[in-house]
């Protein structure tokens, strides 16, 4: 479900109580251990966290106007879906996320290439999203990013 939200708040206020109490949590486990430079903005009709082009003039190669995706956080129908573009390029921290996620929650992980799937608000593994947000600084996701454009 894409939202037409111009606004973190707005997007927030389209959804249900329950739904909102959990992203509003996930939300605020995120932004405490974002890397400093990343910046919380409304991406592709979810709340995403990006490099913004003041630190990465050259945008995402799919649309250079946009800021360099990093992360996203998005009410599904069916689902709080959690978006990092480093588990999706990175294998080592994919590995890493895979094999920390069940000390965290007590569900089967339910993810896609870059999507994470909470489909129980109450076994969504905060304190593993907030370590995963922490294992990447600003310039390790540009050179990642750059360093995967060149191998294409």
């Amino acid at each position: 479900m894409q939202s037409k939200a111009s606004s973190v708040e707005a997007y927030l206020k389209e959804m249900p109580e329950d739904r909102r109490a959990a992203i509003e949590k996930l939300r605020t486990v995120i932004t405490s251990n974002l890397p400093k430079g990343f910046q919380e903005v409304m991406n592709y009709g979810m709340i995403g966290y990006v490099v913004p082009h003041e630190l990465y003039p050259a945008g995402y190669h799919c649309n250079p106007k946009d800021p360099l995706p990093f992360a996203g956080l998005a009410n599904q129908k069916n689902s709080i879906s959690f978006y990092h573009m480093g588990i999706y390029i990175m294998p080592e921290l994919l590995d890493w996320f895979q094999s920390t996620y069940p000390q965290h929650a007590k569900s089967k992980l339910d993810m896609g290439k870059s999507c994470i799937r909470f489909k129980k608000i109450d076994d969504i593994p905060y304190q593993l999203i907030g370590q995963l947000m922490k294992k990447m600084k600003v310039k390790d996701w540009i050179q990642v990013y750059e360093d995967k454009l060149k191998s294409r």
